[in-house]
């Protein structure tokens, strides 16, 4: 029977973290499997707690959004350690394309009965921000500024908070000009963004990158480019299926090793956690991660 340590975000989708876990805990407990709590004060913190409980060989489960489940699996990546996630924040997009499901039997099933699974993670490195290790996504440009609106949100949760960060972005970005090198080859773009992505979704449930896999070793570099703000409205809705991709301002490119500059201070961000600015580099590491799902 499984052991696991549950570090929990207490902040994670208003305060939602602690009530998620009840249900899960629950049931693991009465299939016979060993549970710890931890509840951490910082991103930071719950690294260090994921590191430990997993060098004891016990399953991590990440209690939180997106920013959790990155920053803990990123902390567990290339380590053989075995991560879990019970979802509890605004936007759960790695746990979407990893088609977890929500409902905590099934959840709970999931993580007594299932193997680990490898997935790819992201390293993400940068002049100006120290290494880390994401899940998702790195995004450059109007949605890096959108999601920072969106965690200062105060009255707003959830896709709310980050539709209304994205309607206040929009209206005062202005096209930037992009140098992006995929596996040594450059590409000029000029417009509103450039993700590199793992997980085909980011901005809770937009389906930013289609066909983009979490254990093929590439990541799927989105560009849209500039286009009247009417029309980048309406690619904001086509997000939610994906159709934007067939839009001639949209181009999709693949590699392992992705570097993003631009002519001005254009911010990033990485699983909704990481705030910096360009330039940036992203590099896949294939299989780094053992995760149920």
């Amino acid at each position: 029977m499984r052991q696991f340590t549950a570090v929990v975000n207490p902040t994670a989708g208003g305060s939602t973290g602690a009530a998620a876990l009840l249900a899960v805990a629950r049931l693991l407990r009465e299939a016979g499997a060993e549970l710890e709590t931890e509840y951490s004060h910082s991103l930071a913190h719950a690294q260090e707690l994921a590191r430990h409980a997993g060098s004891q060989g016990r399953v991590v489960l990440a209690v939180g959004g997106d920013g959790m489940a990155g920053g803990i699996g990123g902390a567990l990546s290339g380590t053989g350690a075995v991560l879990g996630l019970v979802p509890a924040g605004r936007g759960n997009d790695f746990a979407r394309a990893l088609e977890l499901p929500t409902e905590p039997t099934e959840l709970a099933e999931v993580l007594l009965c299932h193997e680990p699974r490898a997935v790819d993670t992201i390293e993400v490195e940068s002049a100006v921000h120290d290494r880390t290790v994401v899940l998702g996504s790195v995004y450059a440009g109007v949605d890096a500024l959108a999601n920072r609106h969106a965690n200062h949100a105060k009255l707003l949760r959830g896709a709310a908070s980050y539709y209304a960060g994205g309607l206040r972005a929009v209206t005062t970005w202005r096209p930037a000009h992009y140098r992006v090198t995929v596996d040594g080859e450059e590409h000029r773009h000029t417009g509103y963004t450039v993700v590199a992505a793992n997980s085909g979704y980011y901005g809770s449930g937009r389906l930013i990158a289609p066909d983009a896999r979490v254990d093929d070793g590439l990541l799927d570099v989105v560009m849209i480019s500039e286009a009247p703000r009417r029309l980048f409205f309406a690619m904001m809705n086509e997000l939610r299926t994906g159709t934007h991709v067939n839009r001639p301002q949209v181009r999709i490119l693949r590699g392992r090793e992705i570097t993003i500059s631009a002519d001005r201070e254009v911010p990033y961000g990485a699983d909704g956690e990481v705030e910096a600015v360009l330039p940036v580099t992203a590099r896949v590491l294939p299989g780094a991660l053992r995760v149920l799902c």
